[in-house]
């Protein structure tokens, strides 16, 4: 099965109905709650159905799900696929470029492929498990900067609980948080940052599977606080926090944190 293509079949049609509604009154319109308890906006219900749509001529997984929609039964054989229909609604809808359309497959639990595709700049992020991972069909590495006060992160804490976060911002040299999780984590995986935190329990399956197998193909390391191997339920109501890295800062990160 060439999950690839399928892939960019999907994102191709994606780029195709959201290129003159992006950064539009119409694209933020109030279209209901979605299954991960936020409202769902015209833009992600747009890029939604048209997924569907695909999957119901394409049946390459059993089960779909996606943020807007939870969990579907679908006509395939095998394989979960988690989905962010548009990662980063806010920054699409106020034309902010960067958000992305990510899709992740899974079989035993276990994410095989991931897919993160740029939708303000055409780049394509993918990752298959022991394959290496991509960035525009070219092999990418997480960086190799070994000191935090020459590093460069992206760091989400809790609004309301900041302590946490701002001793470990004060040994980083640049903070940057860009508001689409599964992009970030591909920019820790090419290098362009070195690493991604996000202390505030929201993270869920459907924003970080794609990236997380891009930045660990690319020889970086995803954990919980802890260091653990961090695990997330099939559905989309449950969050998490997330510390992803280059090898060399992981620790050291993990040491702050306490």
């Amino acid at each position: 099965m060439d999950l690839l293509k399928h892939f960019e079949e999907i994102s191709e049609t994606v780029e195709d109905l959201i290129r003159d509604l992006t950064g539009t009154r119409e694209a933020g319109e109030y279209m209901g709650m979605g299954a991960d308890g936020t409202p769902t906006q015209k833009i992600d219900r747009i890029v939604e159905d048209s997924i569907l749509t695909y999957l119901d001529a394409n049946p390459f997984c059993k089960t779909l799900i996606s943020e807007e929609a939870g969990r579907r039964d679908l006509a395939g054989e095998k394989g979960t696929l988690f989905l962010d229909p548009i990662d980063g609604t806010y920054n699409a809808v106020t034309g902010i470029p960067f958000y992305a359309l990510s899709m992740a497959y899974a079989e035993g639990g276990v994410v095989q492929e991931g897919f993160v595709r740029d939708l303000a700049h055409g780049e394509t992020f993918y990752a298959r498990r022991g394959g290496g991972a991509f960035h525009d069909g070219r092999p990418i590495r997480v960086s190799s900067t070994a000191y935090l006060e020459t590093s460069a992160m992206s760091i989400y804490g809790r609004k309301f609980n900041p302590t946490r976060v701002m001793q470990l911002g004060r040994k980083v040299r640049r903070w940057r948080l860009f508001g689409a999780s599964a992009l970030e984590l591909c920019y820790v995986g090419c290098g362009r940052i070195d690493g991604f935190i996000d202390l505030r329990g929201t993270l869920r399956v459907t924003d970080a599977a794609a990236g997380m197998l891009v930045c660990e193909e690319a020889g970086g390391e995803v954990s919980d606080l802890d260091g653990r191997d961090i695990r997330f339920p099939d559905e989309v109501t449950v969050g998490r926090c997330m510390i992803a890295k280059n090898g060399v800062l992981h620790r050291k990160v993990i040491e702050y944190l306490r």
